[in-house]
């Protein structure tokens, strides 16, 4: 069974590793250089270019979109490559994140505590997945060209909840039960 949400989550501790979603909301874009730059930012005392507290970011470079298109293809980008930043935004409010792959033991400890769960998307439906998104908007940092911050507007995203609030872990959980 497939559970409609919509961002921001109000309560990511009734998710659990494996549960079926389409996300509906505002979503942020970012990947590492993107995150550099947060890290940089926090680290003088400067505000971030949205407010962290119960977002949820994707990480994603998307294409350019093609004419009568808000937006390129946008498949998810290996989330592992955030890690090394993903707990000072959790720790500041982030509330979900998007992306493909495992996350960190760091990352997870930190969603864990402060009430932030890690949605799967498809990889290998960038096309796909862009239908998803019905409004796009840059930022911050264009410099970055596909890496820079746009804020999207998605419907009907689907995703898995890979990590949950209760330490789930839907690549050790999954093949698990699959298990004879």
């Amino acid at each position: 069974m497939t559970t409609s949400l919509s961002l921001p989550l109000e309560d990511p501790a009734s998710l659990h590793a494996g549960d079926s979603v389409l996300l509906n909301g505002i979503v942020y874009t970012a990947r590492d250089a993107a995150h550099a730059r947060f890290a940089e930012a926090l680290s003088v005392g400067e505000d971030l270019p949205f407010e962290v507290e119960g977002a949820t970011i994707y990480f994603v470079g998307p294409t350019p979109a093609r004419p009568g298109h808000v937006i390129g293809s946008a498949g998810p980008t290996t989330a592992s490559r955030c890690d090394a930043y993903s707990p000072m935004l959790v720790e500041r409010g982030l509330r979900a994140m998007i992306g493909k792959g495992r996350r960190s033991q760091d990352v997870k400890d930190s969603m864990r505590s402060h009430g932030c769960v890690y949605f799967g998307a498809i990889e290998g439906t960038a096309a796909l997945l862009s239908r998803c998104i019905t409004s796009a908007e840059i930022v911050a940092y264009e410099d970055l060209g596909a890496e820079a911050v746009r804020r999207l507007t998605i419907e009907d995203f689907p995703a898995l909840v890979v990590n949950d609030t209760h330490g789930g872990d839907l690549y050790d959980d999954g093949p698990a039960r699959w298990r004879r």
